[in-house]
């Protein structure tokens, strides 16, 4: 549970934590944010959610609110604040807040930055890895900009949904052309019959993950073959293997999309090896 939340220079308890009515982030998804896996209190790939942080708020001409090393000391001391070893911090920069119009604010605005931890049950995380989890599949509805991290994720919230109803932990979105995108909240991979590693390369229509772009490292220190491109829904029921990343879940296996068992139901073997070495690639940060 939540302890403590920054909001705007302060710490404060979290059900009295709030921002303005009018902020641009809660009337138009005018806002990005990023997360963060904290490993024994560490911060998993700081530099690389920092760099896409940067990225979106200069994609949407969000002023920075602070510099990096300052955003860095939000993050540790709201961990520390929630005594998380092991869980997930959440940061979320708007454009701030000013009289409901669509335009950007005239003169200076402050951004409204939030941030917030929390624990992650290790035990179940791992459990749900040692069994793998089911995929559902939808239409991807989502806005043509799915590179910047922003908080406009009610398609995302839509398809999830859909997919808790058939008891499926994640949903793949499916573009016009037939082809996966991503996972509502994840980058989404299979694995071959020939044992090559296929993922959708990036671009507008999804999001640089972070935890995606530590995988490419492991895989070429490993010497794994991988190929950049699309692939359809019956392509990835026929795969080997199939699995997920993202920052709560790092390497997560698939083993049913839209109830057909891929491999044999089980966790593939290459997809938990690079469960297993992903944090040996990844930049653990104090």
């Amino acid at each position: 549970m939540t302890r403590v939340v920054y909001v705007n220079g302060r710490y404060l308890p979290y059900a009295r934590a709030g921002v303005h009515v009018e902020d641009r982030g809660f009337q138009f998804a005018d806002a990005i944010y990023e997360v963060c896996e904290v490993l024994g209190g560490q911060l998993v790939d700081e530099t690389r959610h920092m760099e896409r942080l940067e990225r979106s708020l200069g994609e949407l001409r969000i002023a920075r609110p602070m510099s990096r090393r300052a955003l860095g000391f939000v993050l540790r001391e709201v961990i520390r604040r929630n005594r998380v070893q092991t869980g997930l911090v959440y940061l979320q920069v708007t454009r701030g807040a000013a009289p409901r119009d669509f335009p950007f604010p005239k003169g200076e605005t402050q951004p409204t930055v939030v941030c917030l931890a929390r624990r992650v049950d290790a035990a179940k995380r791992e459990a749900r890895a040692a069994a793998g989890i089911a995929v559902t599949t939808a239409p991807d509805i989502r806005w043509g900009r799915c590179d910047i991290k922003t908080v406009m994720l009610l398609p995302a919230v839509l398809a999830k949904e859909a997919a808790a109803g058939e008891g499926a932990q994640e949903a793949w979105l499916v573009d016009s052309q037939g082809f996966v995108t991503e996972g509502a909240s994840s980058n989404a991979w299979i694995i071959d019959a020939s044992g090559t590693i296929v993922t959708r390369p990036t671009g507008n229509a999804i999001l640089p993950g972070v935890t995606r772009r530590t995988l490419l490292d492991a895989l070429s220190r490993e010497n794994i073959p991988l190929t950049e491109r699309p692939f359809t829904v019956d392509e990835a029921t026929r795969a080997r293997e199939a699995f997920i990343t993202s920052a709560s879940g790092t390497v997560m296996p698939v083993v049913r999309i839209n109830g057909v068992v891929i491999g044999d139901g089980y966790p593939g073997r290459l997809t938990l090896r690079l469960r297993s070495i992903f944090h040996q690639v990844a930049e653990l940060c104090r």
